[in-house]
């Protein structure tokens, strides 16, 4: 059986017109448990939500990873800070009895006991615990329990040398995620919210139910956006760790951080619109619901931009996704330096970037050296998904053609760490100078193309530079000007450019 194969179908209802048989499988859901498999920091913190705000625990079952304890991703200081009681409801959510002694659970009990389950591994295990559960479901012939994941990185297929998101390539497999800070979780009075996104409109309303049920203080709505979802999250853990390098690096320039942070949230949801173009089942997403979008919460029913080119209107975004509050929130929240507690892992990993570029005044060797340095703080490189995700970061932009402008942060985090040295040191100047990376904000956003306009008043001794603008400020003559290819570096050499200018021209020259 291939994975295809397995995912083929992913609802809760059999392909049925009996009335009755629904109805009974409606109260079935009713009453269904939620399973969370490979219990890591986040869904243990979730589960102990579920305990401590006293939630049935009936509703929740967990099972770590084979060889792995339950509270092993916990530091000695968070363990040290759990109620005891609380404790004890998760082991008990998270073992069943056989002849009078508690077992650990495993996925195959997932499978058979509820009617929900989230393999909660992260990238480097998620496919094969999504084989391995469509294999299980079909043994034990439970195919309507329905699977979702929750990984925030990229996928990478070794033999083909492709990476991609895994909701694209199995686009039936739902997806959960929200902002939270692990230790807030453990916080009797905060409360957070998440969106369950499933590409049928019924299976994501009665899945977020599922999941909104298991504590008062998570809620959770309904999306079909899950491909989107799922890309937005593994951009934006990336995107958190250059978060995490500006607020460090620049605490006594703060005039550059709302710039800066303004940019990585737009640019992370610019580029979720552009990969929704290229979803499969894009137009059965929006024309063969049960009901429409706005249903389930959307302000409206498709949000689209598009661009006129060779005279005709093209469509060349969906922001739909957009609507989803808690997939915003959780770009925004994950750059935020919170008031008390820590920062997300990603954005620690960007503290630690840049205590150590101050330091050694260069840019890391490789991302391996930067792990290393991230490991010597306590950070482990396996909870470091907006590191992993960095790694397949060209074949993403080719796979999806994210256009360069829509994505000259994470560029520049790559050059940083994966560059040349000459291109480190261009990355080093960018990303260490205030004026240098505002300018680098406001100055790379623009298409390559809108650019020149920029770079010809940057020298304007060059003769083609000022009949570029001479031309343009005559209306008669800009589109031709526009048109024509003046090679405004092909005059003599008459001084370096800026580095942000330098910056800009390695990144297209390499991802364009």
């Amino acid at each position: 059986m291939t994975l295809e194969n397995g995912l083929r179908s992913n609802a809760f209802f059999p392909r049925s017109l009996d009335a009755d048989l629904i109805k009974q499988r409606i109260l079935d859901l009713e009453r269904g448990k939620v399973g969370l498999y490979s219990v890591g920091l986040y869904p243990a913190s979730l589960a102990y939500n579920c305990a401590m705000q006293q939630a049935s625990e009936n509703s929740l079952m967990l099972a770590p990873r084979p060889g792995r304890a339950l509270f092993g991703a916990f530091p000695a200081s968070a363990l040290d800070g759990m109620d005891s009681d609380h404790v004890d409801a998760m082991e008990r959510m998270a073992s069943h009895a056989v002849a009078g002694e508690r077992v650990p659970n495993t996925l195959s009990d997932l499978i058979r006991e509820c009617e929900l389950v989230v393999l909660a591994a992260n990238s480097n295990h998620i496919e094969e615990d999504l084989q391995e559960a469509c294999r299980l479901r079909q043994e034990l012939g439970r195919e309507n329990v329905v699977l979702a994941c929750l990984a925030g990185s990229f996928s990478h297929d070794h033999i083909q040398n492709e990476s991609y998101v895994l909701c694209e390539r199995e686009p039936n497999l739902a997806f959960f995620s929200g902002f939270h800070r692990h230790g807030a979780l453990r916080n009797p009075l905060d409360s957070f919210t998440a969106n369950f996104c499933h590409p049928n409109a019924l299976t994501a309303l009665l899945g977020a139910r599922m999941l909104d049920r298991l504590s008062p203080n998570i809620q959770v709505s309904p999306g079909v956006h899950n491909v989107e979802g799922q890309y937005i999250k593994a951009a934006k853990n990336m995107s958190s760790v250059f978060a995490g390098f500006g607020y460090t690096y620049h605490q006594e320039n703060p005039g550059v951080l709302p710039t800066l942070l303004t940019l990585l949230l737009e640019q992370c949801l610019d580029q979720a619109a552009t990969v929704s173009m290229a979803r499969r089942d894009r137009q059965r997403l929006y024309n063969r619901q049960p009901f429409p979008l706005t249903e389930l919460g959307y302000g409206v029913q498709r949000i689209e931009a598009a661009l006129v080119r060779g005279g005709d209107m093209e469509k060349v975004r969906d922001h739909t996704f957009a609507q989803l509050t808690a997939m915003v929130a959780d770009v925004r929240g994950s750059m935020m330096l919170p008031v008390s507690g820590r920062p997300t892992r990603n954005f620690q990993a960007g503290q630690v970037l840049a205590d150590r570029m101050r330091e050694l005044q260069r840019c890391p060797a490789s991302m391996e050296e930067l792990e290393g340095w991230c490991e010597e703080e306590g950070l482990s490189k396996g909870g470091l998904e907006g590191l992993k995700a960095l790694r397949y970061w060209p074949q993403i932009v080719r796979k999806y053609a994210i256009p360069v402008h829509d994505a000259s942060m994470v560029n520049l985090l790559y050059m940083a760490i994966y560059g040349i040295p000459s291109t480190k040191d261009v990355a080093l100047s960018v990303m260490t100078d205030s004026r240098e990376l505002s300018t680098y904000c406001q100055e790379s956003v623009r298409p390559t193309h809108s650019r020149r306009y920029a770079e010809a008043l940057q020298s304007l001794q060059q003769p083609e530079a000022m009949d570029l603008i001479v031309n343009a400020v005559i209306a008669d003559n800009a589109r031709k000007a526009i048109r024509d290819d003046l090679a405004l570096d092909e005059g003599d050499d008459l001084g370096q450019p800026p580095a942000y200018l330098r910056a800009m021209n390695v990144i297209e020259t390499a991802l364009d």
